[in-house]
């Protein structure tokens, strides 16, 4: 696999583009072919344009990188390693909020072919 993308015959898809995905994303598209996936529309528009929606990263950081920023899940076929990076909120009780983490990974699931690798990054 590591062949395969470092050689962008495949690539790596991120999926959740906020303080943590984003700035992954932008590492990894530094040497890798990348799919840059968030469900809010908005900020994917932003991000198209250089522009990181939290304002925590310049508008140089996006130059030169190989990243696809997406907000349709059908473009996570083209994919072959995803890497999901949603939020996972705790309650005042300290329990998470996994929702986020299982809509991800319904989403996901939906263009994953054999072989395909999935990671899980808590935010």
């Amino acid at each position: 696999m590591y062949e395969a993308l470092k050689s962008k015959k495949k690539k790596i898809s991120l999926i959740g583009l906020g303080y943590v995905g984003l700035p992954l994303a932008l590492e990894f598209a530094k040497k890798f072919s990348v799919i840059g996936f968030d469900i809010n529309a908005d900020r994917v528009e932003l991000m198209k344009r250089g522009i990181d929606p939290s304002e925590e990263l310049d508008s140089s950081d996006f130059e030169g990188k190989d990243i696809q920023f997406t907000a349709n899940p059908e473009d996570l076929k083209d994919a072959h390693f995803h890497i999901v990076a949603v939020p996972t909120p705790v309650d005042e009780h300290k329990v998470p909020n996994l929702k986020p983490l299982y809509g991800a990974s319904a989403t996901v699931g939906k263009y994953l072919k054999k072989g395909d690798y999935v990671v899980y990054e808590s935010t």
